[in-house]
């Protein structure tokens, strides 16, 4: 386990937002004394405004987080002083949690100013696992970061190393905890202050003191919250690592020794990421249902791209050509020197034997290949699959649909919305007449007049502009669906009758229109509407 602690986050984070700024404004930075003046990142607490970070300078004059403003003033005359965000804090934060998956897919933010990783296995990758912390600790170095870091065999032992040891970057031995963390104070297990002030007052200061206690003994007097984390801490209790996102197990990884940022340079690299995922997803028997490339810049931002697929995918030339399409939005700045490809979701996926008309060529004067027998279930042609996932990852998957079937007679309640390649699980297709291309969302009134009274119109007006009817086809009757209302009379059943019909206009255009109720003395006049559009 790694665990990187930031003491200096909230300064840090505001230093590097300001930077970006005189950078974007193109405004010479300021000489190195402003940013080494003792500064203190303030909020309003119960009635009062209270120090909550400082940077190095002012813990060095005395400010501690906690302290009352004037208290701080009264330390250090000169002091600066900034409101503290805190949500900017945790949004940084996060996303350079998400810059230190480079190092491990499994990774979560840890408190306010601390980052865990699980590195097993991913260390090897770097030289090892000093190497992997030299790395780490260099490049937030880079990035005006100040941090410490240490590997153990645990996350709490890794906490501990980290805030308490003695040496910025810290590798614990192998299977040997308690010498390792003998020396920390109590603090280091991540207890709270008023017990470690309870433990203090018993003469207890570190954690050698109570590692020999009886576990029964510490639970009676402090709880079991102190024997918890001990054992944790000595690998007694498991505590893993949970990783936000949900990590996987599929993912590749691309260094390079010097940064590249052409766009056909960062194209080569996708494509190995892509060709060795598949390889990976093939030998698990898996298909990708969501991909992610991320691009680790030089500068400590993260540039993603995220495709979701229709259906089960490993096929290197399918997910290459849709990362295609959104590379051009990336924005390299000054290059990325690092590239991972995940299939954060995935599902089962057989192989299947393709053709050998398919995987030859048909000639062309095979009447098979001219005439392809129809696929048994047409959502499953993988051509069509292709084609959602390229439409999806351009207009958005939420806005790629297809209409099926719903058992109803009334137009506007005859289909439902489900995803493209959903199965059919409803009724099949009525075999009815002709339907226009656009239904209207509601059928919307028009004047019409008709030679006779249950008779096609001869001109309708729509939306102020006459129509004058060349010819008409109709009437299609639709009843009401009575069997929702068994208590209606006839009456309304009777004005609830749709006549349809499809109407051609002088200039060709075509309608669909429709006679509301039927013609009675007793009854009202009809109505008509305009309920759709033909191509």
């Amino acid at each position: 386990m790694l665990a990187l602690w930031l003491p200096w986050w909230p300064a840090d984070r505001l230093r590097r937002s300001r930077a970006r700024v005189r950078a974007a404004d193109r405004v010479p930075a300021p000489a190195a004394t402003a940013d080494e003046a003792p500064l203190a990142l303030v909020l309003a607490q119960q009635g009062t405004h209270r120090v909550v970070a400082t940077n190095p300078a002012a813990a060095d004059e005395g400010v501690r987080p906690g302290q009352v403003l004037a208290d701080a003033r009264a330390l250090v005359p000169g002091l600066a002083i900034e409101p503290a965000a805190p949500v900017a804090d945790a949004r940084a934060l996060a996303s350079l949690a998400d810059w230190c998956s480079r190092y491990s897919p499994w990774i979560a933010v840890d408190g306010d100013d601390g980052i865990r990783l699980d590195v097993t296995g991913c260390a090897h990758l770097f030289g090892g696992e000093a190497a992997l912390l030299d790395d780490l600790l260099a490049r937030l170095d880079r990035f005006a970061i100040a941090g410490r870091a240490a590997i153990a065999d645990t996350l709490g032992a890794a906490w501990a190393l980290a805030r308490y040891g003695a040496d910025t970057a810290t590798v614990a031995p192998a299977g040997q905890m308690s010498p390792a963390l003998a020396e920390l104070p109590l603090a280091g297990l991540r207890l709270p202050g008023d017990m470690v002030a309870d433990l203090a007052r018993l003469g207890l200061y570190r954690i050698e003191q109570v590692c020999d206690m009886p576990r029964a003994a510490l639970a009676a007097r402090f709880g079991p919250q102190l024997a918890l984390r001990l054992d944790q801490a000595l690998g007694a209790q498991d505590e893993p690592v949970t990783p936000t996102p949900p990590s996987t197990r599929f993912w590749v990884r691309l260094a390079f020794a010097e940064p590249i940022g052409h766009l056909d340079d960062i194209h080569r690299a996708a494509g190995q990421l892509v060709d060795e995922l598949c390889r990976v997803l093939e030998r698990a028997a898996r298909g990708a249902r969501r991909v992610e490339l991320a691009l680790y810049l030089t500068d400590g931002r993260v540039e993603h791209i995220r495709l979701g697929l229709a259906r089960p995918v490993r096929a290197a030339d399918h997910i290459l050509r849709l990362l295609r399409d959104r590379l051009p939005a990336l924005e390299a700045g000054f290059g990325a020197d690092f590239m991972t490809l995940v299939a954060p979701v995935s599902e089962p996926l057989a192989s299947e034997q393709q053709s050998f008309r398919r995987l030859s060529g048909s000639s062309a004067s095979d009447p098979r290949a001219r005439h392809p027998a129809p696929a048994a279930d047409p959502l499953g042609d993988p051509d069509l699959g292709r084609l959602v996932d390229r439409l999806g990852n351009r207009l958005g998957l939420a806005n790629v649909a297809r209409f099926a079937p719903q058992a109803s007679h009334l137009p506007e309640r005859a289909v439902r919305v489900v995803a493209p390649l959903a199965p059919d699980q409803g009724p099949p297709w009525p075999d009815t007449a002709a339907r226009p291309v656009y239904l209207l969302p509601v059928p919307e009134p028009v004047e019409a007049v008709a030679e006779v009274p249950d008779g096609p119109p001869v001109l309708f007006r729509w939306r102020s502009v006459a129509h004058r009817v060349r010819r008409a086809d109709g009437p299609e009757r639709f009843a009401p669906e009575w069997w929702h209302d068994l208590q209606a009379d006839p009456a309304t059943l009777a004005a609830g009758t749709r006549d349809y019909y499809r109407i051609e206009d002088s200039r060709g255009r075509r309608f669909w229109l429709y006679r509301q109720g039927l013609y009675d003395e007793a009854a009202a006049v009809p109505r008509w509407f305009l309920h759709g559009l033909f191509g």
